[in-house]
């Protein structure tokens, strides 16, 4: 697997047309800050929360979950969620290994699963918000896993890792073209989306994001430290 991984770097491919998307140190730490700052603002009953429930009544008088956009909109929400994600990235990373030998994507994406899940879930248990539509007045329950946002979470963390694959494995400009789009615009549709559909908080979506940045500059760091090092400390006689 290593000497397929490190053969792979010096296989002809197009040029990258986008950066990789590796998110620098101050943007990890703004989004760090942001989380923590809305987190302890919620925790506290403060202005956050009153802001959340004006938006919510706005959306509800939408009227969104019972009109005929309610499919539309749902599928909207898919473009961050986990399955539609890593079925994409299953065929980006099943291409890599049967065409450039290398099963490194395949180690990122398990790695930014784990990440995702033990840093998403730890805070979705450990401040149990309830959702909107939770029954009753509780905005803090033991049932509670609105917050964050998993699927916008899950969009900047998996399509940033997508287009970071295809980038880095130099494919076509059209590929690295769609998944920077992904990586982009997939966060603020699933957000938009959750939202209107009255399915999260607003606050929900944005610490997802923060989260999702942070959760990406995590693996970028981990890859760097370990996984690459690694990679390079095995190559095979030859390679350069």
């Amino acid at each position: 697997m290593t000497r397929g991984a490190v053969r792979e770097v010096d296989l002809p491919g197009s040029p990258p047309v986008v950066s990789t998307g590796r998110p620098p140190w101050w943007l990890v730490g703004v989004a760090l800050l942001l989380g923590a700052l809305v987190t302890a603002d919620l925790l506290s009953r403060g202005r956050l929360e009153r802001m959340d429930l004006r938006m919510s009544e706005v959306v509800s008088d939408w009227g969104l979950q019972d009109s005929a956009a309610y499919p539309l909109v749902w599928v909207l929400t898919q473009v961050g969620g986990r399955v539609t994600i890593l079925v994409v990235l299953a065929g980006l990373v099943g291409y890599l290994a049967w065409r450039r030998g290398t099963w490194v994507p395949a180690i990122r994406v398990l790695l930014a699963v784990a990440v995702l899940t033990a840093g998403v879930y730890a805070i979705k248990h450990g401040t149990g918000r309830t959702a909107p539509a939770f029954p009753g007045s509780y905005f803090f329950h033991d049932d509670g896993a609105s917050f964050p946002s998993g699927h916008v979470a899950n969009a900047v963390l998996m399509w940033g890792v997508a287009r970071w694959q295809a980038v880095q494995y130099g494919l076509s400009p059209t590929v690295q073209r769609t998944f920077w789009w992904l990586s982009i615009a997939g966060p603020l549709v699933t957000g938009a989306a959750m939202v209107s559909l009255d399915f999260h908080w607003v606050t929900d979506a944005v610490v997802g994001a923060a989260a999702g940045i942070v959760l990406l500059g995590v693996v970028h760091a981990l890859d760097a430290i370990i996984l690459s090092r690694w990679v390079y400390a095995h190559e095979g006689p030859g390679t350069t």
